[in-house]
């Protein structure tokens, strides 16, 4: 039995709780998502760190987080014909491998090109750990119990980006800017010794030919076009327009690249397309799609302004910033076991719905507040949308999956993180693009963003009056300046959430036609591909 583990039938269904065999194989899933996903956030609070370390401007440094993130979108494509090629044991403990060693090397970067070459490297291990995770613990816990190991896994995908931020400026702050890399060491040691010895062994039957047409159209088309919408901020930054050669041109590449893989994938032939997009043949796959695109465009897009309030609008620390949105992954934590099983026993379509209208409330609720809200509104803001976010995600990826052949999760696993990636980056760009216009509409907030450039961002009261001066500004009228600053920026995010609460609360609508019933009996491969 163990052997089919990893390639072949699900675990028998004589029970629909997850055994200890069932959890044993969790813990090794989670360790490596853990690693994958903490990193994201925990490198982001060092970028103003790397500025200073590498003497780098902030257009720079975001290349550590870019060339992740491209790397995250070559790789994905590839997993589903991997793991099927090579096994999934194999293929895991290799991206663990290939995490621990990218992130060694990032710690002994001398360079800026060397750290962003080694986060390529972290990137290409790091874009095979989730939806390698995800189809090793759907395997082994068969349809009838997929919510309750979504579950599992979503916990560090909820987590991460809440305490990476804490974690990072803590390192930063005892230790140095290393130590945010040099953690993953033990950790990836710990998760390749554990996969080698739970995970069974890969019983690998002869695959399809590889689909190299695919590669080169989808891998380069999805690297293409995340970094043209990565871009944006940028562009929009230092241009004033999202319009500019490196935005549109590489965007449109990418999308010409994206459009030319789907007809090809579509044709009929013995090679297995990259990515299987006859899998939408599954109505439920279709809908989970749509709901997950629409959820991470908006959720997680503004998820990403929740500590940049808190710092820029009230002045906290990292630290402190990520201490305070903490309230939702508590809340999450709290929902996201119940909603697994709840999923697996009456479908996740009343599950979705009830945690999407739980995030519509918790986000709403942020476009009342300002400069002065008291936190503890924010923090039942963040309880709200905690819990409703425990039960949205990971219900949506068992919808996605529960039905789905065995032979198809790996192929169902990464196309559901392509569309979680691909979303995510579309939603980081554009409420990036909406607060920067949001910020610009207000003059006092331009006034303050000329200062700080003209001053280096030093608060010296002589050299703060000589440059207002300089830009025709009355010096004895600064702190007046400063304070409707604050008050404009706290009302620029609040215009934001409401843009936010109003998407996610369009998530309701896919959401609508979810399963609200058990999973059935997965579709076979030969009758979802209509052959």
């Amino acid at each position: 039995m163990t052997a089919d583990l990893s390639q072949g039938s699900p675990a028998p269904q004589a029970s629909d709780k997850l055994d200890a065999r069932v959890l044993v194989v969790a813990g090794v899933v989670v360790l490596g998502a853990i690693m994958s996903i903490l990193d994201i956030t925990v490198v982001s609070v060092a970028l103003r760190t790397f500025q200073q370390e590498f003497d780098a401007t902030t257009a720079q440094v975001a290349w550590t987080m870019t060339g992740y993130t491209l790397a995250l979108a070559t790789v994905i494509p590839l997993t589903g014909w991997a793991a099927d090629r090579f096994g999934t044991k194999r293929l895991y403990m290799l991206a663990i491998f290939l995490f621990t060693a990218g992130s060694v090397m990032c710690s002994t970067a001398s360079s800026l090109e060397l750290l962003v070459t080694y986060r390529v490297l972290q990137g290409l291990g790091g874009g095979m750990l989730m939806p390698l995770g995800m189809t090793i613990l759907t395997r082994a816990a068969g349809p009838e119990r997929v919510g309750r190991v979504m579950a599992v896994l979503g916990i560090p995908m909820l987590l991460g980006p809440i305490f990476g931020p804490i974690l990072g400026g803590w390192l930063i702050d005892v230790a140095s800017w290393h130590w945010i890399f040099l953690i993953n060491l033990p950790i990836g040691i710990a998760a390749l010794i554990y996969a080698a010895i739970v995970l069974p062994k890969d019983n690998v039957s002869p695959s399809e030919s590889f689909d190299f047409v695919g590669m080169l159209l989808l891998s380069p088309g999805l690297a293409l076009f995340l970094y043209g919408i990565s871009s944006i901020p940028a562009a929009k930054q230092e241009h004033g327009t999202i319009w500019t050669p490196q935005v549109v041109l590489t965007s449109l590449v990418g999308l010409v690249l994206i459009a030319a893989f789907v007809p090809w994938a579509l044709r009929k032939r013995n090679i297995h397309p990259l990515v299987e997009l006859r899998l939408f043949a599954d109505r439920h796959m279709t809908v989970a799609v749509i709901t997950m695109a629409l959820f991470a465009i908006a959720f997680f897009g503004a998820s990403l302004l929740f500590t940049l309030y808190f710092q820029e609008v009230r002045g906290y620390s990292p630290v402190k910033s990520g201490w305070a949105v903490a309230p939702q992954g508590f809340g999450a934590m709290v929902t996201m076991p119940i909603a697994g099983v709840l999923a697996d026993r009456m479908g996740p379509g009343k599950v979705v719905l009830t945690g999407l209208v739980l995030d519509t409330i918790g986000m709403a609720m942020l476009a009342f507040t300002d400069a002065h809200t008291p936190y503890s509104y924010f923090f039942v803001s963040f309880v709200i949308m905690g819990f409703g976010m425990g039960s949205t995600m990971m219900p949506v990826f068992s919808a996605a999956l529960a039905t789905l052949s065995d032979h198809n999760i790996a192929r169902g696993s990464t196309l559901m993180n392509i569309t979680q990636q691909v979303a995510a980056s579309i939603g980081t760009a554009l409420f990036s693009v909406l607060l920067t216009a949001s910020f610009n509409r207000s003059d006092s907030i331009t006034a303050v963003n000329e200062l700080n450039k003209a001053t280096g961002g030093s608060k010296d009261p002589n050299i703060l009056a000589e440059a207002a001066s300089k830009l025709g500004l009355d010096p004895t009228t600064l702190p007046q300046l400063f304070a409707k600053a604050i008050d404009d920026m706290g009302a620029a995010f609040a215009n934001v959430y409401l843009i936010a609460a109003i998407l996610v609360g369009l998530c309701i609508i896919p959401a609508l036609f979810l399963p609200r019933s058990k999973a059935e009996k997965p579709v076979e491969a030969a009758a979802m591909m209509g052959h």
